[in-house]
């Protein structure tokens, strides 16, 4: 093992701070998180504290290819994406990929008209949050302040 610790890492095409813990960088790309970081280290015997920087380059090698290849690391119920709708198979998507996916989604819900899918085309709060008092947008309607008027009314801090 070098001294030197290599300051920017790419791993599942995204830039990671090598000076970070293994854990903690990894989980910086998006479709994984602490705990699918722990289940990767766990797998490859990668100390999860030991600084991503420090790791040599066949160790690289085996997380660049457990991050691109978590569904068969995991089991079933881990993964974020089980039983496709349009494949049926079991996958964990990182990255680009978990955007598209999650955009083409919602893009079958508005299409199919359901109330998710109305929701978001309204730009209201899907997930049955209240939306009494929050999720407002815009200024607020019908509250003024008044003018202030020069010499009048205040404390002026002198008796």
């Amino acid at each position: 093992m070098s001294s030197s610790v290599r300051e920017i890492i790419r791993i599942g095409n995204t830039d990671l701070n090598g000076k970070k813990s293994t854990l903690y960088a990894i989980a910086r790309i998006k479709g994984i998180g602490i705990s699918t970081g722990v289940a990767i280290c766990r797998y490859l015997g990668i100390d999860p504290s030991q600084k991503l920087g420090s790791l040599n380059d066949e160790q690289l090698k085996k997380l660049e290819w457990a991050v691109n290849n978590v569904s068969s690391i995991v089991p079933r119920w881990f993964v974020n994406r089980a039983k496709d709708v349009e494949s049926g198979k079991d996958m964990h998507l990182i990255g680009a990929d978990l955007l598209l996916y999650v955009r083409r989604d919602i893009d079958l819900e508005r299409k199919l008209r359901t109330w998710k899918g109305i929701r978001h085309n309204l730009g209201l709060k899907v997930r049955g949050q209240r939306t009494r008092s929050t999720g407002r947008l815009g200024g607020t309607v019908g509250v003024a302040k008044k003018k202030a008027v020069p010499g009048a009314g205040g404390s002026s801090g002198g008796k």
